[in-house]
Formats: structure tokens, C-alpha cells, sequence
């Protein structure tokens, strides 16, 4: 069996290293390489820097397409009865006589289970969720649990873990008390799991926490004979909120894939629980994340795990559940389960939304470090490209096929890579020609070039913002019109929040890879609510202090 283990610092040999180096040196070559072929050739720079920009702005297109083609698929399966869909599984036949709208994806569906060795059936499937927390407020915490309550599936087939950081004190605790004692009843089942800290072997992290809590859950589940195939455990962040169709969309999904052990089921992210309230930068970077996932559903073979996402709990446990090595054990455990598989394993999208929230602090300062701060850690999934490569092409034991890992580990290379030089290049490099060589016509004449093709562009960012804006959450009564306007118009910061947000983090994280100054704790983003009696905010992280 393929070891899927993050190897320790010390274990990190010479080609490890040399991955871990990769994705930094590519992308501040990239940086430096429109002056150095402007020195070299002044119209093989040229030739360069057009390149880049028309592959960037074609894609762009294609992105826009998608995400009209995702919302609308988004506003389709909000619309089913999933329920009624469930019902019909469980029957293996549909009720004509019901007048239920059923997509025609549905039939096939049924036809196609009568082809399959095991058939899961909706009325077998349990749901384990598990709340990450350390030492949010009730007011973050509250609505979270409160929105499983309001979900259209059968509570009494959920089980509630509140997954708890021992180092966060007493009063994490008694938080976690209180919201068991209060909403436990509506459940299957519910406890609270403590974290310990300083377990040796563990970095600081999400990880650490969620998989402590899935041991538990794993020896509360045999001790209740449910069979751990039957049992789909979904993680969340103390702020998810899962749609009210979202477990009966999820159970139905996992029984009608072809192979569901082999499967994570991710939902669409949408950060907008907070929207209005966030400041105008980090509403520019937190809708147009909304954009990239709406996209990202209607590229399945690029889907990663992120955030909140489901898993079988026979598969977590043969594989020993999250990775207590990384921070970003979320877009991790695609690659975990990747390798444990064998490469016979997928991601397949919801399009049903978890609601999430913006980066919102209680001071601005705060606000914007609290939101680079989480962008460092996404960014920091580019320690997986070593990742990728040790496990696919040094680990004699991997059975995973050579040709698709190259082809994934390309595309997340390329995807490192083009989040740290993307925003630079496309607006800062078509004058670099012009200024090494002023006199040449052609350097002359490329920032004219190029600012035609983003005018063009920009049709493709009216898509985009009218996208994002239909998906909004109603204005709340405490905010007046204009702030509707300032939300059409805010795009034009886009420009500043790619550079100092995603391309800082992006070189910071590739740049600390390069010189071994790994993150090795999971900073944990601030939050803060908004109330009628002003804002209520998290208190610091505990790992930074002496509070155990």
C-alpha cells in the first residue's frame, strides 16, 4: 500500500527539495523573464508578452461562459425536490403518479444503478458533521448549527460533532456545552470531542483537530454497529452553513456515483454570509471567489477538495482520515485519497451552496491582515506539488498512472505558478519593453496593443460582475441603496486586491517553500459579527499566546 503520509522536514530528500523549490523558481523566472528577453530580443519580448496576454484573455472568455453555465445549473438544482429524488432510489422505480419535476439526468441515473455490485440506498445513508472550532463567538457558531436544524433531510440520520481545541480553555468549552445541551436533541446524536495539545507528530492545525474527532466518531460508530460505508461525514468551519437541500442533494449524489468510497462530494463555496458587512476589498476578493467555484462546477476534472467537502467515513478511516502534517488539509486530502486510491478516485461538484463568511475583523487593519493572512494559507497548497511528485513518481509502491499524475501535477504547477506572476504580467508587462528600448515602434506600440485586448476584456467583466451580483443575499435594512451601487462598482479595485492579496501571498508562500520556512501552524482567520450593538470578533488565536 502507498504510503500517503506528508514525509517530516528531516525526511525531505534531494528530489523532494527540488519540487519544493520548483513552483518559486518558475514564478520569479517568470517575473524577471519580459526584461531579460528585452534584452535579448526586443521582438521575441514582444512576441512573449502578446502570447501571454491572449492565452490570459481567452480563457477569460471561457470563464465567463462557464459561470453563466454554473449559476444557472446552481439555480436549477436549488429549484429540485431532492427528497422525491431520494424517494425514487429507494424504490428503484419512479412514481409516474407523483408530479414531481425530474431532470432526465435522474432516469439515466436510475437505469444505471441496476448495472452496479453494491446499491446504497438514501434511507441506509447517515450524515456525521464535524464543526471545527477553537474560539469563535456563539455568534458564529449558533447559526452554523442552527442551519442543520432548518435542512429539508431527516435530522435524525445526523450526527453532530463539535470538534473543540483543548489549548482554546475553559471557556471554548463551555461554549461547546452549551450548544449541545441546547440543540443536541434535534439530532441523532451529538457530543463534543477535545482536542488535545502537543500531540507529538502534529503541526498546529485544522487537521490535528478534525482527525482527532473522526477517531471518536469512528469508535462511536462501531460501538452502534452503523456501518461505516453507510455513514457520509462532511467537515465544516465554525461559519459554514450548508443549504437547507444540501444533505439530501449530497445522499443522493453518493448513492447514484459509480464508486462512492472511491468519491469526496465538494459543494459550492459562497462567501456571502457577511457580504454586506465586509469591508470593499475583501468583497471583491471574497465574491470573486464565489465566481471561480461557480466556474469551477462545470469543470469537474479540476475540482480539489476545499473547505467544507464529504467523505466516505470507510474511506477516512482506511486512510486514516486528515492529513496533522499541513495546514491546508483540506485541498490535501484530494491528494491523500488520489494516491490511497491508487489514482481511481474523483471529486464530484454540488452545486448546492455552504455559506460562508467574508474576512471581517473588528478594525480595518485587522480586516486586511486577517485577510492575507488566509490567502498565505491557500496559497501554501503549492507545497503539494512535491507532494504530487514524490508520491507518483518516486514511491515504488504507487499504482497511480504515471500520465494522469503528470498531467495533475502540470496543472497545479501551472496554477502556483500563475497566481503569483498572473496579475503582474497582465498588467505591469507590456510596458517593460518600452522602457529598455524607448525608440523601438514595435515596444512603442505594445501597451496600445494590450490596452485594446483588455478593452475587450472587459465585456467579459460585465458577465462576470452580473453573475456575482445575482447571487448576492438581500441587502440588509441597516445599509441604505448606494451600498448596492458601491457593490456593481467595486470591481475596479480588482487590479489592487490580485496584487496585494493573491500575488504577495503567492511569492510568500512559493519563496518560503524555496528556503525551507515552512508554515508550520494553522493561523486561524478572525471573525467578526456585526450586530445591532456594534461587533462582536473572536478573540486572538490561542497558539499565539500562553493560554492553554
Amino acid at each position: 500500500m502507498t504510503d500517503i503520509e506528508i514525509p517530516y522536514e528531516k525526511d525531505r530528500n534531494l528530489h523532494y527539495r527540488i519540487f519544493e523549490i520548483l513552483p518559486g523558481l518558475l514564478s520569479w523566472s517568470l517575473l524577471f523573464l519580459p526584461i531579460i528577453l528585452s534584452f535579448i530580443s526586443i521582438s521575441v519580448a514582444v512576441i512573449f508578452i502578446l502570447g501571454y496576454l491572449l492565452i490570459y484573455f481567452v480563457r477569460t472568455f471561457g470563464f465567463d461562459f462557464r459561470a453563466v453555465e454554473g449559476y444557472l445549473s446552481m439555480k436549477k438544482q436549488l429549484k429540485l425536490d431532492w427528497n422525491k429524488l431520494n424517494e425514487d432510489l429507494n424504490k428503484g422505480i419512479i412514481d409516474e403518479s407523483n408530479s414531481t419535476h425530474r431532470p432526465k439526468w435522474h432516469y439515466q441515473n436510475l437505469s444505471r444503478l441496476k448495472t452496479y455490485e453494491t446499491i446504497y440506498k438514501p434511507k441506509d445513508v447517515y450524515h456525521a458533521v464535524i464543526i471545527a472550532t477553537v474560539n469563535e463567538s456563539l455568534q458564529i457558531l449558533e447559526p452554523t448549527i442552527k442551519s442543520l436544524i432548518d435542512s429539508e433531510f431527516d435530522k435524525k440520520k445526523i450526527i453532530l460533532v463539535l470538534a473543540y481545541e483543548g489549548r482554546a480553555g475553559k471557556s471554548t468549552k463551555d461554549r461547546v456545552d452549551f450548544l449541545l445541551d441546547k440543540y443536541g436533541k434535534y439530532f441523532y446524536d451529538s457530543f463534543g470531542c477535545c482536542h488535545p495539545p502537543n500531540i507529538k507528530g502534529e503541526i498546529i492545525g485544522k487537521g490535528g483537530n478534525i482527525t482527532f474527532a473522526g477517531r471518536r466518531l469512528h469508535e462511536y460508530l462501531d460501538n452502534r454497529n452503523i456501518p461505516l460505508e453507510n455513514v457520509l461525514v462532511t467537515t465544516l468551519d465554525a461559519d459554514n452553513r450548508p443549504n437547507k437541500l444540501y444533505f439530501s442533494a449530497l445522499t443522493y449524489a453518493f448513492c447514484v456515483v459509480p464508486k462512492p468510497l472511491n468519491s469526496s462530494f465538494q459543494p459550492l463555496p459562497m462567501f456571502t454570509n457577511n457580504i454586506w458587512d465586509a469591508p470593499t476589498l475583501m468583497r471583491v476578493i471574497a465574491t470573486g471567489n464565489n465566481l471561480f467555484y461557480i466556474v469551477l462546477t462545470k469543470r469537474p476534472h479540476l475540482e480539489r477538495n476545499f473547505s467544507a467537502h464529504a467523505q466516505s467515513m470507510k474511506a477516512l478511516v482506511d486512510m486514516n482520515f486528515w492529513s496533522v502534517r499541513t495546514i491546508v488539509e483540506d485541498g490535501h486530502q484530494f491528494w491523500r485519497s488520489y494516491f490511497h486510491f491508487d489514482g481511481d478516485y474523483r471529486v464530484y461538484p454540488l452545486s448546492i451552496p455552504i455559506y460562508q463568511d467574508a474576512v471581517l475583523a473588528e478594525t480595518y487593519l485587522k480586516t486586511i491582515k486577517a485577510q492575507y493572512i488566509q490567502l498565505r494559507r491557500w496559497t501554501y497548497g503549492a507545497s503539494d506539488i512535491a507532494y504530487i511528485a514524490d508520491k507518483g513518481f518516486f514511491n515504488k509502491n504507487s499504482k497511480a498512472p504515471k500520465l494522469d499524475v503528470l498531467n495533475k501535477l502540470l496543472r497545479t504547477l501551472e496554477g502556483h505558478v500563475t497566481w503569483a506572476t498572473g496579475t503582474i504580467l497582465i498588467f505591469g508587462a507590456a510596458f517593460i519593453p518600452s522602457f529598455f528600448h524607448p525608440t523601438s515602434f514595435a515596444a512603442y506600440e505594445l501597451p496600445l496593443i494590450v490596452s485594446r485586448i483588455q478593452q475587450i476584456g472587459l465585456a467579459g467583466l460585465i458577465i462576470s460582475v452580473y453573475v456575482i451580483l445575482i447571487t448576492l443575499p438581500p441587502r440588509p435594512p441597516r445599509y441604505k441603496r448606494h451600498r448596492s451601487l458601491i457593490m456593481g462598482v467595486q470591481w475596479v479595485f480588482t487590479p489592487i486586491t490580485s496584487l496585494f492579496f493573491g500575488t504577495f501571498a503567492a511569492f510568500n508562500s512559493q519563496t518560503r517553500l524555496m528556503f525551507k520556512k515552512y508554515l508550520t501552524r494553522f493561523d486561524i482567520t478572525q471573525k467578526a459579527v456585526v450586530t445591532s450593538k456594534g461587533i462582536i470578533s473572536t478573540a486572538s488565536d490561542p497558539s499565539n499566546n500562553n493560554e492553554n
